[in-house]
């Protein structure tokens, strides 16, 4: 073959030939032109021996006005408050909600889009979609620019986003967000295939160069981010360490046990939070706490209310730097009655909560008489709360860990000792060998060994068995495992409900 080889003629020679018999160049201009070439390299292969490279020249973009990476390895940047006007959120929440005179959309959804427009109108009761569109609303006025895709998300997959509106006669097309105000930003929203590797690379790339834009991919359910594993590894878990490369790019992730099948139940959490770069073993001094954010190499995010949610996007663009956000959102809590937030959590200083401890308003017993602790995250909370009201229990506290890296190891070591006497439990809904579990539980511990009242102690798993299988996929079985780690949890043993009441078990 090598042979072979060597008798061709050089495709660069058969080129050069044709290009001079069909008249195109002069053999002197080929000659001039490969010495014009050869010479440039050999000038910048000298160069090249008393060359230092610089850390700039690995970036896509040199993003004037942000801090490097060197910077931020070395100084303490402050957090900006995330809420905005009531008056503008008041005014974008009636854009959102409301569509041009003789325009004729689907009758449910002018339902939903008057719903929307009441809750605004009361200042209570604002959704998982309304919190967005006034995160994304508020962007937009504040000229950032917000650009979102993913399968299906002009609608969104449970139909809760209605972002794009269809004219029912017309087919015309209505896109609110691009009408919230004069001198706005862009708002892009795109429908894209189930191509998820090829989109989420290619959004990766475009939240490379600017970073004044909200870049968002979303999965149409969680584990659909699995085609797209590559990018995850190498380039959002990875690619600030290893190419400098800087990005704020989101990930939305549909997450949540609802008795459906395997593949549409989890967004796989542990994933992601195996890819964190955090050491759980020690807990950070107050430096390292301050600057948590700018040494993590991606966020991630399980929130419980539609106001956190919306915190941890607009925080996205209010900072001195970027990093990759990874938000889990649960389909059940698009519509929960209890998950609900007001104008007034999303207004003026208020903020992103990393941690939502146990309240007074929750009728607890006194601090001392309560007898667990259950951190837990994202929707598994409001089964919870349920189950300990409709059981009528009231020596149990439950708080949420909302953000599940950065750790908040002083929010835990803080709180924890509020309940002096409770034996500490962590509670999810996926299987022991998934979920947040593995990740929690060091860290946990290590938030614990600072406290007055529980160095040393063990902290209790109540969830569901090990499984090879995300999820059981029977209605059935699924619901008799809930009621399994719910009892654990609330009670400290596995008990069979007496009656279930409102699909809550009663114990």
């Amino acid at each position: 073959m090598y042979k072979a080889i060597d008798k061709q003629t050089p495709a660069l020679e058969k080129y050069i030939d044709q290009l001079v018999k069909e008249g195109s160049f002069k053999t002197e201009e080929i000659d001039e032109m490969k010495t014009r070439v050869w010479n440039i390299l050999e000038e910048n292969y000298a160069k090249s021996k008393d060359y230092r490279a610089t850390s700039k020249e690995w970036m896509t973009s040199s993003w004037p006005g942000f801090k490097s990476p060197a910077e931020l390895a070395t100084e303490i940047l402050p957090p900006f408050p995330t809420g905005a006007a009531k008056e503008t959120l008041k005014h974008i929440g009636e854009t959102i909600s409301s569509y041009p005179p003789g325009f004729k959309i689907h009758s449910n959804l002018a339902r939903i889009m008057k719903a929307r427009a009441k809750t605004i109108e009361t200042d209570s009761n604002i959704d998982w979609a309304t919190a967005e569109g006034l995160a994304f609303g508020t962007l937009l006025l504040e000229g950032k620019h917000v650009r979102l895709s993913g399968q299906d998300v002009e609608r969104g997959t449970f139909s809760h986003r209605h972002a794009v509106l269809h004219d029912q006669e017309t087919d015309r097309l209505h896109v609110p967000l691009k009408n919230v105000g004069h001198g706005q930003a862009a708002f892009s929203i795109h429908n894209s295939s189930l191509s998820e590797y090829g989109v989420l690379g290619f959004e990766l790339g475009y939240s490379l160069v600017n970073p004044n834009s909200l870049v968002l991919w979303e999965a149409q359910f969680g584990d659909f981010a699995n085609n797209a594993q590559c990018i995850i590894d190498q380039f959002v878990a990875s690619g600030e360490k290893k190419w400098l490369q800087r990005t704020g790019l989101t990930m939305l992730l549909p997450h949540g046990y609802d008795g459906q099948g395997p593949e549409h139940s989890s967004a796989r959490i542990e994933r992601y939070l195996q890819m964190c770069d955090d050491n759980p073993n020690h807990f950070p001094s107050e430096e390292k706490l301050s600057r948590q954010h700018q040494d993590c190499n991606m966020q991630v995010v399980y929130c419980s209310t539609p106001a956190n949610y919306f915190h941890a996007l607009r925080r996205q663009i209010y900072r001195d730097f970027r990093k990759p956000l990874v938000a889990f959102n649960s389909k059940l809590l698009l519509r929960h009655p209890m998950a609900r937030s007001s104008l007034e959590e999303m207004s003026g200083d208020t903020h992103f909560r990393r941690f939502i401890p146990e309240t007074e308003e929750d009728k607890l017993t006194s601090a001392e008489k309560v007898k667990k602790h259950i951190f837990c995250t994202g929707q598994v909370y409001y089964a919870l709360v349920k189950a300990r009201e409709q059981n009528k229990i009231d020596d149990v506290a439950i708080s949420r860990v909302e953000q599940l890296n950065p750790f908040p190891y002083d929010h835990i070591r803080d709180y924890a000792d509020k309940f002096p006497n409770a034996e500490i439990v962590w509670c999810q809904e996926e299987p022991l060998n998934m979920g947040a579990w593995a990740h929690v539980e060091p860290r946990l511990r290590t938030s614990l060994r600072e406290t007055q009242s529980h160095a040393g102690k063990e902290i209790r798993y109540a969830g569901r068995e090990p499984s090879a299988s995300v999820a059981t996929g029977n209605k059935k079985v699924h619901l008799a495992e809930e009621y399994a780690f719910l009892s654990e949890a609330l009670t400290g043993e596995v008990r069979k409900p007496s009656d279930v009441v409102g699909g809550v078990p009663v114990f």
